[in-house]
C-alpha cells in the first residue's frame, strides 16, 4: 500500500498565523481562506488544475498590505510540497505545461531536484488586478520555490491582461507539478544518476 503523500504546515509568527494541508494525490478540493480574495481565488485554482487537495487558513495583518500573508502562503506551500513528495522515489520529477488563458500564453517549467532556483521572465500591464498588488505574484512563487527546492521557469510569452497572466501561471504551474509529483510505474527508485534529489 503506498504512504500517503500528505503534509500540515502550522506557522506562526508576528505578522501571520496559517494552517495549511496538502494532498497530492487527491481530487482538487479547495477550501481557502487567507482574506486576500484574488489569492483566494489563485489557490482554488491551483488545487483545481494540480488535482491537489488543499486547505489553508490565513490571518494576517493585511492592515498593512496582502504582502507578508501571501509571502508566508508560499513559504507553507513550499514547505507542505517538499514533505509530502518524501523522498521522492518513483516520482517524474519534471514537469512543464505551456498554457493559454484568452489572450495569453505562459509556460511554466519546474524540477523537483532539491535545488532552489527561480526564473520569471515577465512583467504585468498594470499594477494591480483589483486590490491585488501584481508584484506579490513573483513573491508567492520564489517563496514557494525556495521552500520546495525546486526549481521554477516562469515564462509569459504574450498576454495583455494581468488577471488572465497570473491565472496562466497558477493553472500552468500546478499542472507543472501535477506531473512532477505523478509517480511513474517504470521509474525504479529516485529519477537522478547521482541517486538522490
Amino acid at each position: 500500500m503506498t504512504a500517503a503523500r500528505t503534509a500540515t504546515i502550522d506557522r506562526q509568527t508576528a505578522e501571520t498565523d496559517i494552517s495549511l494541508t496538502l494532498n497530492l494525490d487527491g481530487t482538487g478540493v479547495a477550501e481557502i481562506a487567507t482574506g486576500v480574495g484574488f489569492f483566494d481565488h489563485m489557490l482554488t485554482l491551483f488545487a483545481k488544475h494540480g488535482l491537489f487537495d488543499l486547505s489553508v487558513r490565513a490571518d494576517g495583518d493585511t492592515h498593512v498590505d496582502d504582502h507578508h500573508t501571501v509571502e508566508d502562503v508560499g513559504i507553507c506551500l513550499g514547505q507542505a510540497l517538499r514533505q509530502a513528495v518524501g523522498d521522492k522515489k518513483g516520482i517524474t520529477r519534471y514537469g512543464s505545461m505551456t498554457l493559454p488563458m484568452e489572450e495569453t500564453l505562459v509556460t511554466s517549467a519546474v524540477d523537483l531536484s532539491g535545488r532552489f532556483w527561480f526564473v520569471d521572465a515577465y512583467e504585468f500591464p498594470t499594477e494591480k488586478i483589483g486590490q491585488f498588488d501584481t508584484q506579490l505574484v513573483e513573491v508567492f512563487w520564489q517563496a514557494m520555490a525556495a521552500n520546495a527546492l525546486m526549481n521554477l521557469h516562469l515564462l509569459l510569452h504574450h498576454g495583455r491582461n494581468s488577471h488572465h497572466i497570473s491565472e496562466g501561471f497558477f493553472k500552468a504551474t500546478a499542472r507543472a507539478l501535477r506531473t512532477a509529483v505523478t509517480i511513474d510505474p517504470r521509474q525504479q527508485g529516485v529519477p537522478s544518476s547521482k541517486g538522490t534529489l
